[in-house]
């Protein structure tokens, strides 16, 4: 089954220079400055619902599993990391064989329309890839202690996104992931600087192309979630890499469907030689 969606898709700077976007709202009009536009597409998404088993990590980029977290209430930042974490780094060691997890940020989000401060709070909403490898390097730098970095990126390495619903089932704005078999990275993807008071990261901005394939799992429950890939070091054909990724309004969704409520975690996960 297919439901047809508008995708908002990168568009690149019209004067051929470097994409930004500065991750601090200008105080004048409440929104990030960006340099890059907006290239609205209607796109065909293919509810994979009861051939999940079909779309797996390496080959995909994503996989789709059931497993019921311990920590429900997701009001807590603190109880987040305390409770939630540990639980999610058992969970991702056991379904991927990683020796290693360490998990560097979640979001929360809860889709309330007009509300502020929308990058934080709602859907993302622009088709993108959260890392590119530079900036997944810098992540290992970061965040794990600097005498065990040259073994760890000597080995394997990913950064995973594990996405699952909360409160109730994410009828409206679920999230769409792209088949990885069906990207094209030279052409498909564009680097954008992504700029924070004290440093900048990099992310990736994904243009359209009609080759590209695009599936969703309608009416994810909360005991649903799905592991996609940001990053993988191995980069010689043999598995998937990243996967593209959106929220994304559903015009098959009912008019009393309760707002979407999502966390996701990122991980570094490390892999033994």
């Amino acid at each position: 089954m297919f439901t047809t969606a508008k995708l908002k898709f990168f568009a690149p700077p019209a004067d051929g220079s470097r994409a930004f976007a500065y991750i601090v709202p200008d105080p004048a009009t409440g929104r990030r400055q960006v340099n890059w536009g907006e290239d609205i597409r209607a796109v065909e998404i293919e509810d994979v619902r009861g051939k999940e088993d079909e779309y797996s990590l390496d080959v995909c980029g994503f996989q789709y599993y059931r497993h019921p977290a311990k920590h429900t209430k997701f009001t807590d930042d603190k109880e987040i990391e305390e409770e939630y974490y540990p639980e999610s780094i058992e969970l991702l060691k056991k379904l991927t064989g990683a020796s290693r997890v360490v998990i560097f940020d979640h979001a929360v989000r809860r889709r309330r329309p007009g509300a502020g401060n929308p990058e934080k709070t709602q859907p993302a909403a622009h088709v993108h890839a959260d890392q590119t490898e530079e900036s997944s390097i810098y992540r290992v730098h970061r965040h794990l202690p600097a005498a065990d970095v040259p073994a760890l990126l000597r080995g394997r390495f990913q950064i995973i996104n594990l996405w699952r619903p909360i409160s109730h089932p994410a009828v409206d704005w679920p999230l769409t992931v792209c088949d990885f078999r069906n990207l094209d990275m030279k052409e498909d993807l564009d680097p954008i600087s992504v700029i924070y008071p004290d440093r900048e990261g990099e992310t990736y901005g994904v243009k359209y192309n009609p080759k590209q394939k695009w599936m969703y799992k309608s009416a994810m429950d909360p005991e649903d979630f799905v592991l996609f890939k940001c990053f993988d070091s191995v980069q010689d054909g043999s598995v998937a890499i990243m996967t593209p990724h959106t929220g994304f309004e559903d015009p098959k969704t009912p008019k009393d469907a309760p707002f979407r409520e999502s966390i996701e975690l990122r991980a570094l996960l490390f892999y033994e030689s």
